[in-house]
């Protein structure tokens, strides 16, 4: 990429870096992508959708018989008191959304010189979407309330819409946790998929010193669902990753008077859906006996999140096969599965879906020392690997091997899975 180029890109990058927004609130950021898209692509067809999220369409391309989206993330974590993030609204970029976005602005660069896009056997669309991270719920739920989305997550929001109803696989990149020596990229990192519970446990009030036994004391029924949940790990099938964190969330007490009411929340994470609805069900057994033990009352709500993410194996051997081939200076990770969760997993339930790490940050994702220390490699080297990667794709994809399901398939797996649909 010339010096002019990659200064440019790292401009805007670090413009979203030091402004980083919430999801489904990525105004400035949404008008940085799409200047820069519209300028060095004038007549470029684009879709706005979801508020925030954009989805561009290259010229001259669409009647190819196989259809890709490269998906970038928009937002930022909610992580108050990080050195860059908004003092104002707890925004903070932790989680390397904002390289994502300058990564696919330079590989958009590259493909626009000289209509060299129009070399692949395969159309290419930038879909620049909003809303990743699982955060700022109040918000999100006074926007569904008012009918502007109907999913906390971006991509299922955009599945929704029909945004991504035409394409037969898709890509996406993410930062790889931790600090790398060299140039690294890694492929097959698994997601868990995940779920949200609020349990609440009723009781009566009474007081504690002149007649506790008149009251039902809420907080022993938490406490006897965390106990409960604490034995019953032993039964969790370790390969399944699962993880579950319970938080009490709101509480009614006093010193004097026996808790009438508790509200627990936990995520339940597992790498497996069936399995997840298996734990859903678990839980609420746990939650339903300790309400029942102490004689309270007990009202569940089921907020589905994200599915688990099993990326492609068939597209994900192409590319380390090219890699291992063609870019033998990089370190290649494979198969490091983890409990983190994304909406990527929502859209590879309608096509297969890769994910590529990437090197290039120090500290801890989500964390207060999490930083960029390469942005060279990040949005010069690595958008030239991925150029390269995609050209050598042209003409090697099978069509036979990749799969097709529609929305309403999803939604049929979201009902399994318990949780509330809001749909209109």
């Amino acid at each position: 990429m010339k010096k002019s180029d990659l200064e440019e890109i790292k401009k805007i990058t670090l413009d979203i870096f030091n402004h980083p927004e919430l999801g489904y609130e990525e105004w400035k950021t949404r008008g940085l992508v799409l200047d820069y898209m519209k300028k060095y692509c004038p007549d470029i067809n684009y879709q706005e959708f979801a508020r925030t999220g954009l989805k561009f369409s290259l010229p001259g391309s669409q009647d190819k018989a196989l259809k890709m989206c490269f998906v970038a993330e928009l937002d930022a974590l909610y992580l108050p008191g990080y050195a860059h993030g908004d003092p104002e609204t707890g925004a903070a970029h932790v989680c390397g959304h904002y390289t994502q976005t300058g990564i696919a602005l330079a590989l958009f660069k590259r493909l626009i010189q000289d209509q060299v896009y129009k070399k692949l056997d395969y159309a290419i669309d930038f879909v620049f979407v909003p809303a990743e991270e699982y955060v700022d719920l109040d918000h999100r739920k006074d926007l569904r309330d008012r009918g502007e989305i109907f999913y906390f997550g971006g991509k299922p929001e955009g599945m929704r819409l029909g945004i991504f109803d035409d394409y037969d696989f898709g890509i996406c990149t993410h930062t790889m946790g931790g600090s790398y020596p060299k140039d690294s990229v890694e492929f097959l990192c698994d997601l868990a998929g995940f779920l949200y519970k609020y349990y609440h446990f009723e009781g009566q009030a009474a007081h504690c010193g002149f007649a506790p036994w008149d009251g039902i004391n809420a907080l022993s029924m938490a406490t006897s669902f965390q106990t409960n949940l604490g034995l019953a790990r032993q039964q969790f099938n370790e390969s399944k990753m699962v993880r579950v964190n319970p938080v009490i969330l709101e509480a009614s007490q006093g010193i004097n008077t026996i808790p009438d009411s508790i509200t627990l929340g936990t995520d339940i994470r597992s790498n497996d859906l069936d399995y997840l609805t298996l734990l859903s069900k678990q839980l609420d057994r746990l939650a339903q006996g300790s309400a029942y033990a102490f004689g309270g009352k007990l009202t569940i709500e089921t907020e589905t999140g994200y599915l688990p993410f099993v990326q492609d194996k068939y597209l994900s051997q192409l590319c380390l096969d090219f890699t291992r081939d063609q870019y033998s200076q990089f370190d290649c990770y494979t198969n490091r599965p983890v409990a983190a969760s994304g909406d990527i997993g929502d859209l590879s339930y309608l096509f297969p879906c890769l994910q590529i790490g990437y090197s290039g940050f120090c500290g801890r994702p989500h964390g207060l020392d999490f930083n960029h220390v390469d942005l060279d490699f990040v949005l010069d080297r690595f958008p030239s690997y991925l150029f390269d990667l995609f050209f050598h794709l042209s003409g090697k994809i099978d069509p036979k091997k990749l799969y097709r399901r529609s929305y309403q398939d999803y939604k049929s797996a979201l009902s399994e899975l318990g949780g509330t649909i809001h749909e209109d």
